[in-house]
């Protein structure tokens, strides 16, 4: 029976910890591990375009999963092109593990053809970064490697010369039983009866959410019906905790609606669930404010702490109850739920009227109706940009549709990347990029990708022909706009060129249709929006004291342009305040 290689050792270790594709591009320091999966039939090798592509993939199917993911890249440029997609995937606590392939052993350190130091390069953005300079140290480091990326949430990266991956394993190594799945985390008796004690002795409660509700939502409604508290969330809590939720006020931020802002800083004590919400601008200083978080890192670093509490939101939750009083006053929570409602009503009209017969398209109108057309499981991923603000404003949760973005990272040109590891993952679920066209274009060479492995993902195109956000952001400092023009093409003929589906639409009464057909379609899909690039411009006259004070009001005044479903949402739940 021949010796097993160091390459081969590789990807079985990384079948044996669950993974199933490995993304990257071919290059020759990574022969012996391409081979190795393509001998392998537990694992497949999916050919992208670009690493970074690659990086966004595996980032996406373990951001859907919970499950480590796996991306590569050849020495030198081939993996330094990772590095984007690695730092989102980190910095959106997503299990990954990168391979840096490395130039050959006997050259680190002379300054070699394509020479970098990877094991270097990659440590900022990930748990544990280390360099396999001799056959021996497999699978010892690759296993370390993949504890690091499972247990603490974020990336792994493992460099290895060509020739060492070539080389034949060695017959005796420590190997042990690989952690695949995070532990629930329970805070100490002593944080939670300190927690109840500043829950009961508050007046006004609030809540306010971000990604770490995820799996807690059923905790987080019980806790909020007993202490009669309002729940806002930012914008990575969106999916998890705004459906079904009769206690909502919206989200904070800058992208922010309704009363959360209001909830936050109007109330005895603030508690923040499972949410690094970075805006420390919109948190109030004034309040006694308590943070519940898994990661103990994350805990005060955006505001002032009266209590810190280490642990799961749900597990700490369900600890929780059994030790407060039921609060029996609503009065909080009924005002700023009329609040809430009332907010969403002022600004709800401005997009709503007429828009069917203007021309460029609103933007608001396009995601209005494809929330409506998509279907009630599918995976949005969203682009950085104002693609970010209709998915925040018109995506409706319900608890089984995912959403996923470079929400912390903020990289342009992530949606369309995201979609090829979340559709990999399941080719039946309906998969739709919301891409703007800055960051379409930027990663255009993989809807290839799409093509070539016939992955019916729809993209769904905001083309405004400018960089929206960006000139917003030269707005409020009193510049002008200047080199965010983007001079496109028709993305729909480029689509029909490489072998996909592709429809261009300029007029709204086409819309509805052009998705319909796109969604229908068995194979990639791209709808090619004609959006107007003044949506959300701002007055032609603005005052240096509108300028300052932009930061705090653009969500709630700047962006005010309609609300989606969620005005419905608001009504729904004023039914459940009591009348005098």
């Amino acid at each position: 029976m021949p010796k097993q290689t160091v390459a081969e050792q590789f990807i079985d270790v990384l079948v044996r910890a669950g993974v199933q594709r490995l993304y990257g591009v071919v290059g020759d320091s990574l022969n012996p591990v391409v081979d190795a999966v393509r001998r392998n039939r537990s694992i497949e090798w999916v050919h992208v375009r670009h690493e970074e592509a690659a990086a966004f993939a595996a980032g996406a199917e373990a951001q859907l999963t919970g499950r480590l993911a796996a991306c590569a890249g050849s020495c030198g440029p081939g993996n330094l092109h990772l590095i984007n997609g690695l730092y989102d995937a980190h910095r959106s606590m997503a299990p990954v593990l990168a391979l840096a392939s490395h130039i050959p052993s006997s050259e680190i350190g002379t300054g070699y053809f394509q020479e970098t130091h990877p094991d270097q390069l990659f440590r900022e953005c990930s748990h544990y970064s280390e360099l396999v300079s001799n056959a021996q140290q497999m699978p010892r480091v690759l296993q370390t490697a993949i504890q690091h990326a499972v247990g603490r949430g974020g990336v792994s990266v493992i460099s290895l010369p060509g020739d060492i991956a070539a080389q034949p394993a060695p017959q005796r190594v420590f190997e042990h039983a690989l952690v695949t799945r995070r532990p629930a985390v329970r805070p100490g008796d002593a944080e939670i009866d300190d927690l109840a004690r500043l829950v009961d002795g508050a007046n006004k409660v609030t809540l306010f959410c971000g990604s770490g509700t995820a799996g807690a939502h059923d905790e987080v409604m019980a806790f909020a019906e007993r202490v009669k508290a309002p729940v806002g969330h930012a914008l990575r809590g969106k999916e998890w905790i705004q459906f079904d939720n009769s206690y909502d006020v919206g989200m904070s931020g800058l992208l922010g609606y309704g009363a959360a802002y209001e909830a936050m800083h109007e109330c005895d004590l603030l508690i923040l669930l499972g949410t690094d919400f970075p805006y420390n601008a919109f948190l109030p200083d004034d309040v006694t404010i308590v943070q519940v978080d898994v990661r103990p890192e994350h805990l005060g670093r955006r505001s002032k702490l009266d209590l810190a509490v280490w642990g799961d939101v749900s597990e700490t939750l369900r600890c929780l109850m059994p030790k407060v009083r039921e609060k029996k006053d609503r009065r909080f929570l009924d005002a700023m739920l009329k609040k809430h409602a009332a907010a969403l009503e002022g600004v709800v009209k401005a997009y709503t009227r007429k828009v069917e017969k203007r021309t460029p398209i609103h933007p608001e109108f396009v995601a209005s109706v494809l929330d409506e057309e998509a279907a009630d499981d599918a995976v949005f991923t969203v682009d950085t940009g104002m693609c970010n603000v209709w998915a925040a404003r018109y995506l409706t949760p319900n608890g089984r549709r995912r959403v996923i973005g470079s929400f912390t990272h903020g990289s342009m040109a992530n949606a369309l990347p995201q979609a090829i590891g979340a559709q990999f993952l399941d080719r039946r679920r309906q998969v739709v990029s919301m891409s703007g066209d800055g960051g379409f274009a930027m990663l255009m060479g993989d809807f290839l990708t799409l093509v070539q492995y016939d992955l019916p993902v729809k993209i769904v195109l905001f083309d405004n022909s400018s960089l929206g956000m960006v000139e917003l952001e030269m707005m409020v400092e009193g510049l002008p706009a200047y080199g965010t023009t983007n001079h496109n093409p028709d993305f729909a003929a480029i689509a029909r060129a490489a072998g996909a589906f592709g429809v261009r639409v300029e007029k709204p009464k086409e819309l509805r249709g052009a998705l319909r057909d796109a969604f229908r379609h068995k194979g990639p899909a791209l709808v090619d929006v004609v959006t107007d690039p003044h949506a959300l411009s701002l007055p032609p006259k603005i005052t240096g004291e509108q300028v300052s004070g932009f930061a705090l009001s653009m969500g709630r005044t700047v962006l005010d342009g309609g609300v989606g479903k969620m005005v419905q949402l608001a009504r729904s739940n004023l039914r459940n305040v009591p009348r005098p």
